[in-house]
This record gives structure tokens, sequence and C-alpha cells, in this order.
């Protein structure tokens, strides 16, 4: 049973590879409620935001950093509301810090 059950996850695991590397699957309209009581957009437009910035992830998904995803889209979804705005930004600003020469990172590198 024991090889059974190893054969399954052997022939399996190149699936959750394809999986955990695709954009996360985010509920964003509690966000976009929570942001129309504090600015002036509309729900509309808030949403319509979220669903862009998801298309550029959908794009451009593979150029990101293994690293960077996983540290983003746990920064993304610890607390509060999900935003695929905010997991954009964060992913654009890990691949820019990634492009700094050492002499201007404090030392420290992504």
């Amino acid at each position: 049973m024991a090889i059974l059950s190893l054969s399954a996850f052997l022939f399996s695991s190149h699936l959750l590879v394809a999986v955990a590397d695709d954009v996360p699957k985010l509920n964003v309209t509690p966000g976009c409620r929570q942001a129309v009581t504090v600015t002036s957009a509309s729900m509309e437009s808030c949403l319509r935001d979220e669903q862009t910035a998801r298309a550029t992830l959908a794009k451009s998904w593979a150029q990101f950093a293994a690293p960077d995803k996983r540290s983003c889209i746990t920064e993304t979804t610890m607390g509060g509301a999900p935003s695929y705005v905010e997991l954009l930004t964060c992913l654009q600003m890990a691949a820019d810090a990634r492009k700094l020469p050492p002499d201007k990172t404090d030392g420290m590198r992504p």
C-alpha cells in the first residue's frame, strides 16, 4: 500500500508544481467593499482595477522569481483583504530591488 501511495505521489508531483506556479485565486470583493467606504472609488472601478492587475500578473507571472512570489503571496494574503494590485506591486518592487547594484542595497539582497 505504501508503494502504491508513493507511486501516486511521484506521478502526480508535477501537478503540484504547476498549480503552485499559477497566479493565486484571490477574493478581492471584501477589499473593494472596504476601499469604497474610505475612498471616492466605486465598487466597479475597484473590481476593474483588480481584474486588470490579475491579467497583468497572468501575462508576466513566469518572469518573477519564485522566492519573490512566495514572499509576496504570503504578504498579500496575511491579514486583511487580499489584492491583485498589492500582489503585483510587491512583485514589481521585488524585481526592481533584484536589479539594484550591491552598493545600493545596504548589503541586503532579496
